[in-house]
């Protein structure tokens, strides 16, 4: 049988309100906590950022406040900084390369709902991996929705809404992003 999870990083359907999902979330919703307490410098840190995510490589710089839905679906490459107030929903993964530079209020959404009424009404949701490539500026506000994936050397600017894929070495910015 496939559980929940199962279904939820696949991309299916998937029920949230399951127990073993819901667990998560409030395991995540601690660890933010704790973390969102600390101060740039703090020996905490890194401690904390390894039990929320999937992985990171060296020096994260992630300003808090920080906030996920589960952590374990984020993925950091090396040198990778977040500005304050990012919002990494991530139902699915979420791939971020080497030394991407992410503005503050940033939201990284692999969530998603499906567009017939009859399904929402289940209660059902579901979602689309983010990958973000190496080298990637991503201006404050922006947004970058379900499926996205952003080449290396790509530049979105501040309040952005991304809808589609940027190619390597694109500036993209506007509501949708071109």
């Amino acid at each position: 049988m496939v559980s929940e999870r199962e279904k939820m990083v696949s991309g299916q359907l998937y029920h949230p309100g399951d127990p073993e999902l819901a667990a998560a979330r409030t395991r995540a919703q601690g660890l933010m906590r704790a973390y969102n307490q600390t101060i740039v410098g703090e020996d905490a840190r890194g401690p904390i950022l390894a039990a929320l995510l999937g992985s990171h490589g060296a020096a994260p710089a992630l300003r808090a406040p920080f906030y996920v839905d589960y952590g374990f679906n984020i993925h950091l490459g090396d040198q990778v900084f977040a500005n304050f107030g990012c919002c990494f929903l991530d139902v699915c993964e979420i791939r971020i390369g080497h030394r991407a530079a992410i503005g503050p209020y940033v939201q990284l959404l692999t969530a998603d709902h499906p567009r017939e009424s009859e399904t929402r009404g289940q209660m059902l949701e579901n979602g689309a991996p983010i990958t973000i490539g190496e080298d990637v500026w991503i201006g404050g506000g922006a947004i970058v929705l379900p499926g996205v994936t952003v080449g290396d050397g790509a530049i979105i600017g501040a309040g952005a809404v991304v809808t589609r894929d940027v190619p390597a070495g694109a500036t993209v910015k506007g509501n949708p992003a071109r």
